[in-house]
Order: C-alpha cells, then structure tokens, then sequence
C-alpha cells in the first residue's frame, strides 16, 4: 500500500531548504575559496543534497509503485521526487543565471530538465516512472561526480585535492560511462519506442511526449560527448606521463 503523503506542494519548503544550503556553502563552507571558485563549489555542495538523496527516493517511490509503466499515472511519493528535484534545480539554475550567466549549456539542461519534470509533475500527472528511472540513472554518479569536481577545482592548489582527482577520474569516468553511455541509451530507446507508438496520448499527450524524448535524447548525446572529451584528456595526460617517465 502506498504510503500517505500529504497533498499540498512541498516545492516551496523545497526550493527554500536548496537556496539555505547553497547560501550556507556560498558564505560559510567555501568563504575561504578563491572568489572564482565558490559560485561553482557551492553548486557543488547542493548538487551533493540532491544527488544521492533523489536516487534514493526514486527508487523507493518505483519500488512502491503497484504498476509500473511508461504511461502509469504518478503517485503522491513519484510527485514529492519530482518537486524535490525541481526545487533543486531552480535554485541551481537561478545560481547560473545570476553567477555564471555566460555558461549556455547548462542554463539550456537545467531548463530542459525543469520542463520535462514540471511537465510531468503539473501538467500531465502520468509518466513518472521513466522519468525517475532516468534520475537514477543520471544521479548515480553525483556523489562521486561532485567530489571530483570539487577536487579539480583545487587541484592546483593541494596536493591532497590533486591526488583525489587523479583517483577518482577513472572510477567516476567508467560509472558515468555506464549509466550514461549505455544504460541510459537503452532505457531510452525503450521508452521512446513507446511513446511514439501512440500508446500514451489518452494519458500523455503526443507532443508533451514529443519533448521529453528530444530533450533526453540530447541530454544523453551532450552527456556521452562529454565523457569522451575527458576519457581523450586522460589518455592524452597518461600517455604524456608515460613519455616523460621513459
């Protein structure tokens, strides 16, 4: 039985305790960092409340679900992840658009993102099960992504810091290749096969349907580019390391 969860939108206490924590990074946690650094290290230190929390709860929410399907109307736990990670994402894009106005491509995914979740959660109300399957699959990484991140950041600063990110690179390289690379993609096609199958429009309409696949699809294509740029900078850097030494 689906546990009882409260109807009223919990967006707001949401997008309240994320803008806490990114302030509370900003000022308090990073205010010793380099003024270059902190915007992006207190992205960092919200995207690690979210992260591992969201997959957490999303699996709990498809676990739960009693029918599990591309079209499933959402349940009251699906509708608390979805605006759990809304919350997150707007005040990680008001971050952007205040801070780093000029980094395009992320604006663009937070953006992205927000209208497939908002979409889901406020328009349709059906569908969050491959949603959430795509949050887990994409979040999985973020521990691990967030603490590489950081430590890139003061690589040239710390020995500690630069060693973390050389140990972390390839464990977090192969994860994010994995989920991103080839499960993703696969549970992608899946879902887009359905959907364009004409099977969900009593529920989904076509073109709400429509974006999300266009928005994940180029979500997993831009993440796919990006791990291989840094698998070819590892290689590149090893190979390097390698003449060096010899």
């Amino acid at each position: 039985m689906e546990a009882v969860i409260p109807g009223y939108w919990l967006l707001p206490y949401f997008f309240a305790t994320f803008s806490m924590l990114y302030l509370f990074g900003y000022f308090l946690i990073f205010h010793k960092w380099n003024r270059k650094y902190r915007p992006e290290a207190s992205s960092c230190f919200i995207s690690l409340f979210h992260g591992t929390p969201a997959v957490f709860m999303a699996v709990l929410a498809l676990r739960n679900e009693p029918i599990q399907g591309f079209a499933s109307a959402n349940t009251n736990f699906q509708n608390v992840v979805l605006d759990f990670s809304i919350g997150y994402f707007q005040v990680d894009l008001l971050h952007y658009l205040i801070l780093l106005p000029g980094d395009y491509l992320f604006i663009a995914h937070h953006l992205a993102t927000l209208f497939v979740f908002v979409t889901c959660r406020y328009l349709v109300a059906h569908g969050a099960f491959s949603l959430l399957v795509l949050l887990v699959l994409a979040e999985v990484t973020s521990a691990c992504q967030n603490v590489w991140t950081l430590a890139g950041l003061r690589k040239g600063e710390s020995v500690s810091a630069a060693k973390i990110y050389k140990i972390l690179s390839p464990p977090f390289y192969t994860l994010y290749t994995l989920m991103r690379g080839l499960v993703g993609p696969v549970f992608f096609c899946r879902m887009s096969v359905y959907y364009l199958s004409g099977k969900a429009t009593d529920e989904i309409p076509i073109w709400v349907s429509a974006a999300w696949i266009i928005v994940v699809g180029a979500a997993i294509l831009v993440s796919i580019l990006w791990i291989f740029n840094l698998w070819l900078e590892f290689f590149r850097v090893k190979e390097n390391g390698e003449k060096k030494n010899s």
